[in-house]
């Protein structure tokens, strides 16, 4: 998955929209104004950072190399997970699936709610 592929599947969530609010290089997917992925775009190799539940987070680094605490961020609930890495494309959009699924369960119910209304 390169970071077009990315980009695309992530915008294709319900409610998803992209955001810049770090500067032009740094791409950030957000539901309900929630970040749930961020990447860099002038990067030399395509990582993203990509929110996850505690303990999973900590399961994936022990099986997967490409998968590491989040560079730059909460490193309980964050990994940076290398796209270039050996990782299959399921996998990897199983990982992007689980952060959006961990951030639209953190929203409150009347915006829960709201995204469900949502085209």
């Amino acid at each position: 998955m390169d970071i077009e592929q990315f980009r695309e599947y992530c915008l294709a969530k319900k409610g998803a929209t992209e955001d810049f609010p770090f500067g032009e290089m740094t791409l950030c997917l957000k539901v309900a104004g929630k970040i749930f992925a961020i990447t860099g775009l002038d990067a030399e190799q395509f990582t993203a950072n990509l929110k996850c539940d505690p303990d999973y987070a900590l399961e994936l680094r022990e099986q997967y190399p490409e998968v590491q605490p989040g560079f730059h961020m909460n490193k309980k609930h964050w990994n940076t997970v290398d796209f270039e890495g050996g990782l299959e494309e399921r996998m990897l959009r199983q990982l992007v699936d689980h952060s959006y699924d961990q951030v639209v369960k953190s929203l409150k119910k009347a915006e829960r709610a709201a995204l469900d209304m949502s085209i």
